[in-house]
């Protein structure tokens, strides 16, 4: 709920003091016993509540995805999977589904957030784009403009270094790469911006799911890079929209 809104509908007439009190009433929150949704998150952060599908049982999922939609006008949901989508499409008929991300999203056109500045997603190969898209799309949803640079990882150096231009334009930058991780070190030597370094379960059994790549990355020896979980593309679009936040203003 966008309180200024409601705020100023008060004020020129366009609702009337009742209407405005019941839809204040659930702020901070609305307790649904199972969940209780946040409303008044994007008021205090600037970034809306957000649901990790994973895991969560059909009629929750469903139910949390209405509530959202009606009081927010926006939702984004991660780790969804087909099911959940066919699910939560029979009651947000609006909702979208990406089988690469696995991101479910539904968005009223007035809700949607112009994109501004810049932040650049690279992966190390083509099977770190999962991961990638969880960032790029997490960070376009909040507002960012994305340049995506996909498969440019530290097997053939020339492919990230002929990517140098569009490294420079970026506020901020997101590198994803499985096996040893290498790839958020290479960036973050060529960057002059901040860089989020998202390590992928991508790799052969001597990469441990991701940790050989976390480790690699946490042990970096360039500066001006940070790590975020295995796999957690959501986690870096988010960072990376609050550093391009700061960039444009």
């Amino acid at each position: 709920m966008d309180v200024r809104t409601l705020l100023l509908q008060v004020k020129n007439g366009e609702m009337d003091l009742k209407e405005a009190e019941r839809q204040l009433r659930d702020l901070p929150y609305e307790d649904l016993g199972y969940a209780k949704l946040d409303h008044h998150r994007e008021l205090r952060s600037g970034f809306g509540e957000t649901v990790f599908c994973q895991g969560k049982p059909d009629e929750y999922l469903a139910e949390i995805y209405r509530h959202l939609w009606e009081r927010d006008g926006a939702v984004l949901g991660t780790r969804a999977s087909r099911e959940q989508y066919e699910l939560v499409r029979r009651i947000v008929p609006d909702v979208t589904y990406d089988p690469v991300s696995r991101i479910l999203k539904a968005e009223k056109p007035e809700k949607q957030k112009p994109r501004t500045g810049l932040v650049a997603v690279c992966t190390g190969g083509t099977a770190d784009i999962p991961v990638a898209e969880e960032a790029a799309q997490t960070a376009e949803y909040f507002g960012c403009q994305v340049d995506r640079i996909y498969d440019v990882g530290v097997a053939g150096i020339h492919r990230l270094l002929a990517q140098r231009r569009r490294l420079e334009q970026a506020n901020c930058i997101v590198a994803v790469a499985g096996m040893e991780g290498a790839l958020g070190t290479a960036v973050a030597g060529l960057a002059q911006c901040p860089v989020i370094a998202v390590p992928t379960s991508v790799g052969y059994g001597a990469s441990f799911h991701g940790l050989s790549a976390l480790l690699t990355m946490i042990n970096s020896c360039a500066n001006g890079i940070s790590v975020v979980n295995i796999d957690n593309g959501y986690g870096a679009g988010y960072i990376a929209t609050q550093i391009n936040r700061m960039a444009v203003k």
